[in-house]
């Protein structure tokens, strides 16, 4: 994985991610808005978590345990 191609995926990640995380520990009033939305701790557990499964991602990829060009060429292959 280049550079390039791996910040695109941990941002995907990170998107995904701090879409999980939102909604734990929110306290809600009579009307359903959040009481304190606590932005700051939300992004810190977002971003730790975004690493880990970055982390992880890599480290298939760069081992070839997990290529997505050779999931293409059996499909192409299947395919016809």
């Amino acid at each position: 994985m280049d550079w390039f191609t791996g910040i695109i995926v941990f941002l995907l990640t990170w998107w995904v991610v701090i879409f999980c995380v939102l909604p734990f520990g929110l306290k809600r009033d009579k009307t359903g808005t959040p009481e304190k939305a606590h932005m700051g701790r939300v992004i810190l557990i977002t971003t730790a978590i975004s690493t880990v499964i970055w982390g992880v991602m890599y480290l298939l990829i760069d081992a070839d345990i997990l290529s997505f060009r050779e999931m293409a060429t059996v499909k192409a292959q299947e395919a016809g």
